[in-house]
């Protein structure tokens, strides 16, 4: 969506990565002048999609440039409004799909009755819009609410690592020999 909407071009967003830049403009945009259908509402199930929602925010941005009279890779004078509108609906389909999970795994006894923890990372945890939306959700669900610094969830690496150092702390997983594995570094 954000290379769709150039905001490489965008003069608040142009050193930004796409997912920022969309949460940046979102903060002073106004959600409720677009209307995005949430994907996937006729599966119930935990399954996440966002294809079905990026050729919808494709048309729109499409209608609005013919509107305007402008062409692809010019700002739209309503980006920070589909901005807002995306971050809007990709949090809660996030959220509907993470409730289901949760439920479904209370109902199947597979957490705990009491003391279940919703962990949320990598860089959909970097989001200030869909942690807020997600902890809500714990909350509701007397679930408690891991989640790193947003610092830390940009990087895959850094996210590889700060589970590695979870494990070991908590001994679960750690092979303390590497006899007999065989890697290759690329």
């Amino acid at each position: 969506v954000a290379r769709r909407l150039s905001l490489r071009s965008h003069p608040e967003c142009h050193s930004m990565a796409g997912g920022k830049a969309i949460e940046h403009l979102a903060q002073t945009g106004n959600r409720q002048r677009h209307t995005f259908r949430l994907p996937m509402q006729q599966y119930r199930n935990c399954h996440f999609s966002f294809s079905g929602l990026q050729n919808l925010v494709n048309k729109a941005i499409t209608q609005k440039e013919k509107e305007e009279g402008i062409q692809e890779g010019e700002i739209l004078s309503c980006v920070k409004d589909i901005a807002a509108a995306v971050q809007h609906t990709v949090a809660v389909h996030i959220i509907q799909r993470t409730y289901r999970a949760m439920l479904f795994c209370m109902k199947n006894s597979i957490l705990p009755s009491k003391n279940a923890t919703l962990v949320v990372s990598g860089g959909v945890a970097s989001n200030e819009y869909i942690r807020k939306g997600l902890q809500t959700l714990a909350d509701a669900n007397d679930f408690a609410f891991l989640c790193p610094p947003p610092r830390l969830c940009t990087d895959n690496g850094v996210m590889i690592a700060w589970n590695g150092i979870e494990r070991l702390r908590a001994g679960l997983g750690v092979l303390h020999s590497t006899d007999g594995l065989r890697y290759e570094p690329k």
